[in-house]
């Protein structure tokens, strides 16, 4: 009975609305047609108010995002993501196909290990005036080997046709390629997954562009 009543309690995303870990969960539970709250973690106000005691009790990394859901609170966007997909119907976000699910975790993994990390804000700050050139080249360094992966890959999304944590990692990542001034247009496998996976209204409805705490010059 415990247990049942936590899991019609709506989930908590403490996140910010340009974080792409952060996006990551917004678009997970777009895709699923999970309701939650959100509470903003302004990792610019206040010095980043993700760095308080009061955010560290929930993610000891003082980081975005923290989720709390059915009772625990999770604090890693891809651990997350497989949470919500074993735990909630809809659209599977990792395929049942071994091969293909492998390659969806190949290609978030080289995205949220291998590229975000390096270019995220904790990491830019302490590079300082410098922090545009080091970010284009992780983040093409990324692209680079991420390109002839896809190729193999993709067919309409990242593995196959159907949506999975994949896309859901690419899309964030391509946004802040072009905040980074990357071009784009020299991944062209890249460029098309993203396109199409923008148009998609679980993409939509979670941007960057239309969440509670966006600023207003930055709504859409």
């Amino acid at each position: 009975m415990h247990l049942s009543f936590l899991s019609l309690a709506k989930p908590v995303l403490h996140g910010y609305f340009r974080s792409s870990c952060s996006w990551r969960v917004r678009i997970a539970f777009a895709l699923k047609g999970v309701e939650y709250d959100q509470v903003p973690v302004n990792l610019i106000r206040d010095g980043g108010q993700q760095l308080t005691q009061e955010y560290k009790t929930l993610n000891p990394m003082q980081q975005v995002p923290a989720v709390e859901i059915d009772g625990i609170t999770l604090s890693q966007s891809l651990a997350v993501i497989q949470y919500i997909d074993e735990t909630r119907p809809g659209p599977r976000l990792l395929p049942a196909d071994p091969k293909k699910r492998a390659q969806v975790r190949m290609i978030s993994d080289l995205i949220a290990s291998g590229i975000q990390p390096l270019q995220n804000l904790y990491v830019i700050q302490k590079i300082g005036a410098e922090k545009m050139q080091w970010s284009q080249h992780f983040i093409d360094r990324g692209f680079q080997a991420l390109e002839p992966i896809l190729k193999q890959t993709a067919g309409k999304y990242c593995v196959g046709d159907e949506i999975s944590m994949a896309d859901i990692c690419l899309v964030p990542q391509v946004y802040n390629a072009e905040r980074f001034k990357v071009d784009v247009g020299q991944y062209p496998t890249i460029k098309r997954l993203n396109q199409a996976l923008l148009e998609i209204e679980a993409f939509k409805v979670s941007h960057p562009s239309r969440q509670p705490d966006t600023p207003a010059d930055l709504c859409a």
